[in-house]
């Protein structure tokens, strides 16, 4: 049996014959490491989380907002297509809503602007049915470059059997009926002497197209309102960049007879 004094000294034995101690304010710094923290890898810091990953599990609330704006456009905008299809809950009305989306084609106002601007006798009214021409044109591409660049999908809801359609017709932002409808609606208020009543079946066509492309699941809401902005803004640019025989001569030229 092992005396206690050899026990002693193995122990002491272990250290370099020396006795160690170790005072309470050192051992935070100088505590041997536990198994578990032998078993880490060196360099196993904890690094931190990249930007990215810190914005997606800290969102801003700029970027809530829009969410929750984006959920609420797609719920009411699927609630109001009543007119979406045959069996929805307007769909008698499909034939309807369709006639009124041809009224707001691009290709009827550029063939009908077309042809008015052939068959006119007055430079008066050139004038205006040339600067009629360049919006109608002016809308036709700014509508397919916005609508290039968003690239926003139609609503799910969306038949796609509309009337004359191009490539760029397959993305929903933004709706360029709307935009023509508000372009058409301010240049006819403002170029053409018209009745009260007329003014105002000319403002409520311009309502009941824009309103049409969300019944008939053709567009979320937020595509018609942004189109409507659009089209009131585009008006502001036809203003600014007005034709008239000083400013393009050979325009009027070419259309005089």
């Amino acid at each position: 049996m092992p005396s206690p004094r050899s026990s002693r000294e193995r122990r002491a034995g272990g250290s370099g014959g020396r006795l160690e101690f170790l005072s309470l304010s050192q051992r935070g710094a100088a505590a041997p490491d536990s198994p578990s923290r032998r078993r880490e890898p060196a360099g196993a810091a904890a690094a931190p989380l990249p930007e990215e990953d810190c914005m997606k599990l800290n969102p801003s609330f700029v970027g809530i907002a829009l969410s929750s704006l984006l959920a609420i456009d797609l719920w009411a905008s699927k609630r109001l297509g009543v007119c979406a299809g045959e069996g929805s809950a307007w769909g008698s009305a499909r034939p309807l809503m369709k006639v009124i989306e041809v009224s707001g084609h691009g290709i009827p106002w550029l063939l009908g602007t077309f042809y008015g601007l052939c068959q006119s006798d007055s430079s008066a009214a050139r004038e205006v049915l040339l600067n009629l021409l360049f919006a109608l044109l002016l809308d036709l591409v700014m509508v397919a470059v916005v609508k290039g660049l968003v690239r926003r999908p139609r609503p799910t809801h969306n038949k796609m059997d509309m009337f004359v359609t191009i490539s760029v017709d397959k993305y929903s932002f933004p709706s360029g009926h709307a935009t023509r409808a508000a372009l058409v609606c301010r240049f006819v208020l403002r170029h053409l002497v018209l009745a009260v009543p007329l003014r105002v079946l000319v403002v409520l066509w311009a309502l009941i197209v824009s309103i049409s492309r969300v019944m008939l699941g053709r567009h979320n809401m937020t595509d018609v309102l942004f189109g409507l902005l659009l089209g009131y803004a585009l008006y502001g640019v036809v203003e600014h960049c007005w034709l008239s025989p000083a400013t393009a001569p050979a325009l009027f030229a070419l259309w005089s007879h």
